[in-house]
C-alpha cells in the first residue's frame, strides 16, 4: 500500500522543510509549496490525502488553499495551523471545512497524534464517502481563549450550531456557559428569533412553573389575567435553561414532556398548543450524580444530553489568561473611562499563576475592581486584590518538548557547522535568502 501523500504549505521555507523531514521520518510521502497558488498547482496536479497549510499569507491565504482543495478534492483532508489562535480564526477554520486547526508555537509530538488522526479520518472517508457540509461561519467575538481544549469547544460549537438537537453545557460557575449557550443561538439558523433565558435556581416551585408554562385567569389567587410562559415566548427560537440542575422533580417530569412532544399547557388551561423550541440547558452540577442519587430524573437526563459541551475551568488553560486578562482589561477601561493603558508584565505573571476558583467570571471581576480603584497608568501588582496576590503560585514548566520553532534553530545551527560557518552556502543549501538567514540568525 503507497504511503499517505501529505502536502505542507508554508511561505516560510525553513518551517516547512522541517515539518517535511519530522514527516517523512514518520513514513509520509511529502511534498512541499511555499505560497498557496503554488499548492494549488500541486493539487491540480496530484492527489493528496492531506494538506498541512499555513493560515496566514500573502496574497493566496490558508483559507483560500482550504477552500480550492474542498472544490478540486473533496475527499483532501485539510489541517490548519497558525501563530494567530483565537475563536474566531479557529471557528473560521472549521466552519470552512478544515479537519483541524492548531496554533504556533506547537510539539513536534502533537503534529504527528494530529497528523495520525487525520489519516484515518482520510480512511472513514474514502471508505465510506462521507460528504462533509459545515454549517455557516460562526464568530462571536464574546468568547476568548487559544488553548486546546478551548479549541475543542469552539470544534464543537460550530458542528452543532445549525442542529436543533438540545445542548447541555456542563462547567463549573464562571466558566462562560451562557456565552456558549448565545453563540449556539446566534449562529443558528434561529438567530433572528428570541432568545430566552431561565435561570432554574432563582425561582420558587410554584413560580417557576408558571414563568414556565403561563397560566390562564383565576388559575389561582392574584392569576387576574392569561400570562404567555417563557417557553411561549421563545417560540421559534432558543431557551437556554440555566442550572437545569436546581429544577425540582416534580417540573423536571413537565419538561421532560415538552422536550418530547413540544406541546405545552398553561396551568388552569384545558387546551394544548405546539411551540417551535431548541433547548440549551447548562448545570454546574454533576448530574449523572443527581441521577444516581435520584434528584434527577435519569430520563430527562438522557433527553438533554443529546450534544453535551464541558467547558473547562479556568486552571485547567491557563494559557488563555493573557488573552482573557488583556479582554477583560480593555472593556473594564472603556467602561470606567479610565487612563490606564495596559498591564504590566509582573501583574500579568501573577494573573496568569492564580489557579482562579472562580474561573473567568473572577478574574474578570477582578480586573474590573483593580481598574476601578487604581490610579496608576498601567495595572499593577500593587493594584491586584490581597487574596489573588498571596494564593498565586509560579506556573509549573510543562513537558520539555522541543517546538518546531526549537528545531528550526537546531537545523539551521547544523548546517551552519557544516558550511564551517558560511552563511552564503548555508542559505543555499536552506534555500532561503542571506538576509532571511540574518534575520532567522538575530532571532534565534
Amino acid at each position: 500500500m503507497a504511503s499517505p501523500s501529505i502536502l505542507v504549505v508554508d511561505d516560510d521555507i525553513v518551517a516547512a522543510e522541517l515539518l517535511s523531514e519530522v514527516l517523512t521520518k514518520e513514513g509520509y510521502s511529502v511534498t512541499v509549496s511555499t505560497s498557496g497558488t503554488e499548492a494549488v498547482r500541486a493539487g491540480e496536479a496530484s492527489f493528496f490525502d492531506i494538506v498541512i497549510t499555513d493560515l496566514k499569507m500573502p496574497e493566496f491565504s490558508g483559507i483560500d488553499v482550504l477552500d480550492a482543495f474542498k472544490r478540486m478534492s473533496p475527499q483532501t483532508i485539510v489541517f490548519v495551523i497558525t501563530a494567530f489562535g483565537s475563536f474566531e480564526t479557529a471557528i473560521n477554520a472549521i466552519q470552512n471545512g478544515a479537519y483541524d486547526y492548531m496554533v504556533k508555537p506547537f510539539k513536534i509530538d502533537e503534529i504527528k497524534t494530529k497528523v495520525k488522526r487525520c489519516i484515518e479520518q482520510h480512511r472513514v472517508i474514502r471508505s465510506e464517502q462521507l460528504a462533509h457540509h459545515p454549517p455557516e461561519d460562526l464568530t462571536f467575538k464574546a468568547i476568548i481563549g487559544s488553548s486546546p481544549k478551548m479549541l475543542e469547544v469552539y470544534k464543537t460549537v460550530a458542528m452543532v450550531a445549525s442542529s436543533d438537537a438540545p445542548v447541555l453545557i456542563m462547567g463549573e460557575s464562571g466558566t462562560g456557559k451562557e456565552l456558549i449557550a448565545r453563540a449556539l443561538h446566534e449562529k443558528s439558523p434561529r438567530s433572528g428569533m428570541p432568545y430566552v433565558v431561565v435561570n432554574c435556581a432563582t425561582f420558587p416551585e410554584n413560580l417557576l412553573e408558571s414563568e414556565l408554562f403561563g397560566h390562564v385567569k383565576g388559575a389561582f389567587t392574584n392569576a387576574l389575567m392569561d400570562k404567555r410562559g417563557l417557553f411561549e415566548e421563545a417560540d421559534g427560537g432558543t431557551c437556554f435553561l440555566d442550572e437545569i440542575g436546581d429544577m425540582p422533580i416534580s417540573l423536571q417530569v413537565k419538561l421532560l414532556r415538552v422536550l418530547q412532544t413540544n406541546e405545552i399547557r398553561r396551568i388552569g388551561g384545558t387546551a394544548s398548543s405546539f411551540i417551535n423550541v431548541r433547548f440549551v440547558a447548562a448545570t454546574n452540577k454533576h448530574l449523572p450524580s443527581m441521577v444516581r442519587s435520584k434528584e434527577f430524573r435519569e430520563d430527562l437526563f438522557y433527553r438533554l444530553n443529546v450534544i453535551t459541551i464541558n467547558l473547562p475551568p479556568l486552571r485547567d488553560h491557563l494559557d488563555d489568561i493573557p488573552l482573557l486578562a488583556e479582554h477583560f482589561f480593555r472593556k473594564a477601561v472603556a467602561k470606567s473611562k479610565k487612563d490606564v493603558r495596559c498591564i504590566s508584565k509582573e501583574a500579568m505573571d501573577v494573573l496568569a499563576s492564580y489557579n482562579w476558583p472562580g474561573n473567568i467570571r473572577q478574574l474578570e471581576n477582578t480586573i474590573e475592581r483593580a481598574i476601578a480603584l487604581t490610579n496608576n497608568k498601567a495595572l499593577l501588582v500593587s493594584d491586584i486584590p490581597a487574596e489573588v496576590l498571596k494564593r498565586a503560585e509560579p506556573p509549573s514548566p510543562g513537558p520539555d518538548f522541543p517546538t518546531l520553532a526549537d528545531v528550526k534553530i537546531e537545523y539551521i545551527e547544523k548546517v551552519l557547522r557544516h558550511t564551517n560557518g558560511n552563511q552564503k552556502l548555508a542559505a543555499e543549501i536552506l534555500g532561503v535568502d542571506r538576509k532571511t538567514l540574518y534575520r532567522l540568525l538575530k532571532n534565534r
